[in-house]
């Protein structure tokens, strides 16, 4: 019998682009302020609380995490994994396999090209994750630690803040 699990994506929220400043180190301007705790809120109002956050490093998908965290009522500590930095599909598969199995819904919070190309590659859906986008991914399985993707993942919601403002 499997057990059917949530993995979300999450692209950043929206930063500035300071001269001289280190990409890595790059803050949230104000849209990014104000779209990431909306995307934690939509979660909460989703019924999906993740029992795992994994953000990359940087400063501007961190503070992502922190704020939808907090919107969406998550009381764990924010893991930060330096891979989900500027990350290939493979990085955060392993990321992903590295979640304990008592996990039933985690959250990767990482950056483009990555969060579209990991969504393609599990759905073979290829959608635009504009900056604070979210994607909820179904995964039929047992254990994060053996699932591989050829056994299959449904894309069942794609949220991006513009769809939030109509």
């Amino acid at each position: 019998m499997h057990t059917m699990r949530t993995l979300l994506i999450m692209r950043h929220a929206k930063s500035v682009h300071p001269d001289g400043m280190a990409d890595h180190d790059r803050p949230l301007n104000d849209r990014g302020l104000r779209d990431a705790p909306r995307m934690g809120l939509l979660l909460k109002e989703q019924g999906l609380l993740p029992d795992i956050i994994v953000s990359s490093t940087a400063v501007r998908a961190l503070s992502t995490a922190q704020l939808a965290s907090e919107a969406c009522g998550f009381e764990g500590r924010i893991a930060t994994d330096r891979s989900l930095y500027l990350p290939e599909p493979a990085d955060m598969l392993r990321v992903l396999r590295e979640q304990p199995d008592s996990a039933a819904c985690v959250m990767l919070v990482s950056h483009n090209p990555g969060c579209e190309a990991i969504v393609h590659a599990l759905t073979g859906s290829y959608e635009a994750m504009p900056t604070a986008a979210i994607a909820r991914i179904e995964i039929d399985t047992d254990a994060w630690s053996t699932w591989r993707p050829e056994r299959g993942a449904v894309l069942k919601n794609l949220w991006r803040p513009r769809d939030l403002d109509t």
